[in-house]
């Protein structure tokens, strides 16, 4: 576990079931609003975990102005810091751990929550005993707001081990058991990105199991400093080669 310093905590009275982690690094320009749709949510009593991955602008003086402001909102709330930067897969293991409900909601610091997120995301979980419940989510350009014209959505289908032998289809935005995370060893460090494709092949290996809500409930930036459009596209056949490495039921 990387080391930490706590910014900011916040000890609530309720027992929250839901914690929504929240990666932060120099996201300056987006965390306010990620923020503030989490803050939306219809669900209540709810828990936050900020983890910032020691971001070189303002991203966690912003982020803390702004839980003085509105923390009062959330139950439980902290906001950490890493001591070293150490990239995505241990900033979202930091936040599982600190996380103390039973569920955790998975959020990068560029993208948003519908109001009804969370709550939906709990009811499937809950219904159909899974061990995860994910949606369809909305893919937008940062510079319009406006729905991508390409490829608009993602995760209209629904848990496959099957789907996942020839790519991923799940974003890691979802409602996960905390005691999931723990039974497949958390995220794998990953420097080239797939941290989410690797997690999910992890949960099919362990015969774990996925509840899809067929609605729009999240919304995906897209934007030039995202993982997806920068180190991912650089380093496509270092990851199929690792991922066949690591689980080679995969056609890559």
């Amino acid at each position: 576990m990387t080391e930490y310093t706590i910014l900011c905590r916040r000890i609530g009275k309720s027992n929250a079931e839901v914690t929504v982690c929240i990666s932060l690094h120099n996201y300056q320009n987006y965390i306010l609003e990620t923020l503030q749709s989490v803050a939306g949510q219809f669900w209540s009593p709810l828990d936050l975990v900020i983890v910032d991955d020691l971001s070189t602008d303002n991203s966690t003086e912003i982020a803390k102005t702004w839980i003085e402001n509105n923390g009062c909102r959330f139950n439980n709330l902290m906001l950490v810091s890493h001591a070293r930067n150490s990239g995505l897969s241990i900033t979202r293991n930091t936040g599982f751990f600190l996380a103390e409900t039973e569920y955790v909601f998975v959020l990068d610091a560029d993208n948003l929550l519908y109001p009804r997120c969370i709550g939906r995301c709990l009811q499937a979980i809950k219904s159909a005993k899974s061990d995860f419940a994910y949606c369809i989510i909305e893919r937008f350009e940062t510079e319009t707001g406006e729905p991508c014209t390409l490829s608009p959505l993602m995760g209209v289908e629904g848990w496959s081990q099957k789907r996942l032998v020839y790519g991923n289809y799940i974003d890691a935005m979802a409602l996960v058991r905390k005691q999931a995370w723990k039974q497949v060893g958390g995220y794998r460090v990953m420097r080239h990105g797939w941290e989410d494709y690797d997690f999910w092949c992890k949960f099919a290996e362990h015969n774990l199991q996925g509840a899809h809500i067929p609605e729009i409930l999240c919304r995906y930036r897209v934007h030039s400093s995202s993982m997806l459009s920068s180190i991912t596209r650089k380093n496509m056949s270092i990851l199929r080669s690792d991922m066949m490495k690591h689980h080679p039921w995969l056609r890559l």
